[in-house]
């Protein structure tokens, strides 16, 4: 699941992304508002993190402008006026929920989670393809009955992975979901993830499930597809 914070705090915008980092979401920031109404336009993105108190463009005119392109992205927003007026605008112009700093991380998750839920984009409990399934709110998987025990990176590519089942990915939409747009994208960090993921879920079963598609990228194929 990838997501874009845009905030001109970088202390808080830190720490909303190493923690969202380690649930084993990707993550964008944006450091002002147009270079995030940019971002948010050009760039698929499961959520928004929209600070309302931007310089320049603000976070209301942001939301306002990505509604009335037809943007339909859950937007979170973000702001240290908590006031009813400020609340209801914010939902009148189109964002989803409403969070008034200072905030306990516990409940920003919590809220990230049931937009996400909400959205449709986690149409599934569980995401599953032969016998592998995936428990994307718990981040627990299991081949054959076996649970398997992955890193965040191992999980967040098999997650990517499972929700475009049969469709080849390429090495640079895989890094662009699965770490972010800044990372470097002539490292084989992919090829490096995908082996060692490989080792734990194809090494010992039968059918193996994830393919090399030579000079492309990846795909995790349905048996018989």
């Amino acid at each position: 699941m990838r997501i874009l914070i845009v905030e001109d705090d970088p202390d808080l915008a830190g720490f909303i992304q190493k923690g969202l980092r380690e649930e084993r979401y990707a993550v964008d920031w944006a450091h002002e508002g147009e270079e995030g109404l940019l971002m948010a336009s050009t760039t698929p993105y499961d959520l928004i993190i929209l600070d309302v108190m931007l310089p320049a463009l603000d976070g209301f005119t942001v939301c306002r402008r990505l509604r009335a392109a037809g943007n339909k992205t859950p937007i979170l927003l973000l702001t240290a006026r908590g006031t009813v007026e400020d609340r209801v605008t914010g939902l009148n112009i189109g964002a989803d929920d409403y969070l008034t700093k200072p905030f306990a991380f516990a409940e920003l998750l919590a809220r990230i989670q049931a937009l996400i839920r909400r959205s449709g984009t986690e149409q599934s409990p569980h995401l599953t393809v032969a016998d592998l399934e995936v428990d994307p709110v718990a981040h627990r998987v299991w081949r054959a009955g076996r649970e398997l025990i992955l890193t965040n990176k191992e999980y967040a590519l098999l997650e990517y992975l499972l929700r475009n089942p049969d469709r080849v990915l390429t090495r640079t939409a895989i890094i662009e979901h699965v770490w972010d747009i800044h990372y470097d994208g002539m490292t084989n960090i992919v090829d490096v993830h995908i082996r060692a993921l490989r080792a734990k879920v194809d090494r010992e079963f039968s059918t193996p499930l994830i393919h090399t598609v030579r000079g492309v990228g990846y795909v995790l194929k349905t048996p018989g597809a």
